[in-house]
């Protein structure tokens, strides 16, 4: 019984400094490969060369922080000639009623009326290469610098606080 508990206890250790470790920010990321709306495979844009705002999407979740998005493209404050931003379609964890294509094809479509640039990752590529964790059901936004070092990601819903926090990282960047 008490050899159960302290396995149960050295798990538990474990898992937490696991998750821990994986985000200490910032840190090194490479730039990993994924696809484009057609299904072919390509790598991030501007990498290198600019500092990257990614929406890193789960379809199930493309509303969560609208208010937010909204915001950052009606204010421009997260803009800048340094900053560019694209989103990444986290196909894998939908659960969506409808075929990746479906999905794929309205994003297509999307991005015929607003000019965004949008990837797909058909099978947690990014959240794995990164150490991101379990991102199903969020809206995981970040910030690369043009170093390549994760110095930002947040999974879920903002709070006011968790904007006024990105605020303050992203004007260091733009």
């Amino acid at each position: 019984m008490k050899f159960k508990t302290l396995l149960m206890i050295a798990l538990a250790a474990v898992c937490t400094c696991g998750s821990l470790q994986a985000q200490q920010l910032p840190r090194k990321v490479r730039n990993v490969e994924l696809q484009d709306l057609d299904g072919k495979k390509t790598k991030m844009p501007w990498w290198g060369e600019k500092n990257l705002l990614i929406f890193y999407v789960d379809p199930d979740k493309a509303k969560q922080n609208h208010d937010f998005t909204v915001e950052l493209e009606t204010n421009h404050r997260a803009s800048g000639p340094n900053i560019e931003g694209f989103g990444i379609i986290n196909l894998k964890d939908s659960w969506y009623p409808v075929p990746n294509s479906t999905v794929r094809a309205m994003a297509k479509k999307r991005t015929a009326k607003n000019g965004a640039t949008i990837l797909c990752d058909p099978d947690r590529w990014l959240s794995s290469a990164w150490r991101l964790g379990d991102c199903n059901d969020s809206f995981v936004l970040m910030l690369v610098s043009k170093e390549g070092e994760l110095v930002y990601v947040h999974k879920g819903e903002l709070s006011e606080q968790d904007i006024e926090e990105f605020y303050s990282v992203i004007d260091k960047y733009r």
